[in-house]
This record gives structure tokens, sequence and C-alpha cells, in this order.
């Protein structure tokens, strides 16, 4: 695979250093789609992210965040509970998994449910006040903060 040069996108660009490393994730693609999950917009600002698991424990499940990464990984048991269960047909996949989610800088996971062999996990978008639209005077004074839609 050829390197790609964004070279001349960062020119006319402020703060985007992580910017090779979001392509590599994205090009990266995933080979396993395994477990299926929805991820649905529910509000302004709201999301959630469905994941089938079914056949899993809340106990066999971790969510972790880390570096704006959502971590999701199923563990599978022992064994011990199904040693005595002769299967003739197994389509329930359970098995090990692990699924990675980019989160952006302003997303924040608020909360994890788990009801009828779905996980359910609710993420917020916070903008900051830093980050919100400003207007910036031009006569060179800095006036106070004042948001774009305030203004109107």
């Amino acid at each position: 695979m050829r390197a790609v040069d964004f070279a001349p996108l960062l020119r006319s660009s402020i703060g985007f250093e992580n910017l090779n490393r979001l392509v590599d994730f994205a090009t990266r693609g995933e080979s396993d789609a395994y477990p299926p999950y929805n991820i649905e917009k529910i509000g302004d600002g709201a999301y959630r992210i469905s994941m089938a698991v079914a056949g899993f424990s809340r106990d066999e499940l971790d969510l972790t965040v880390q570096e704006n990464v959502l971590i999701v990984i199923g563990r599978t048991g022992d064994g011990s509970e199904n040693g005595a269960r002769e299967f003739l047909h197994r389509g329930i996949a359970k098995r090990a998994f692990e699924r990675r989610f980019q989160l952006a800088d302003t997303i924040r996971v608020t909360n994890a449910g788990y009801e009828n062999g779905l996980l359910n996990i609710e993420l917020i978008r916070e903008v900051p006040e830093h980050k919100k639209p400003r207007r910036i005077a031009i006569d060179g004074t800095v006036p106070a903060i004042e948001n774009e839609h305030d203004a109107a």
C-alpha cells in the first residue's frame, strides 16, 4: 500500500496532529464483524451503541474508555457450565471478542445497560466552552467570549 502524503492538507490546518493515526485506523478495516452492532443517534448530541451479545452474562462483558477509544471485551466462560450440555446444533455464537470504537474528543460515555441480549452503551457530545464558536473583534481588543448563536 502506498503511503499517503498529508503535507498539502496540513499546511492550512491547525491541530490535526493525529490525522495519520486516524487514517490508519480507518483504512485498517475489520475482518470480523462479530458481534454485530448498531450506532444510532437518539437525540441532539446523544448516541447509542447497541451490540448483540446473546449468551453473554454481565460478568463476561467489560467496557473501558482509554485515550478516546471505547473498548468492549467479551470473555467466554471456562466451559464448566457447559460440561453437562451436549449440543446437537449450536447456532448462537458465543466466542471471545474485542471491539474498539474511536471516539471524538467531545464524546463521553455516560451509561451502559444489558437487556434481552443487547448491550446498550449511551454516549453524549459535550462541547467545552473554549471549543464553541465565538466572534473575534478586528479592532485588536479581545472581547469576552461571545457565542455565535448568542449574538443573533
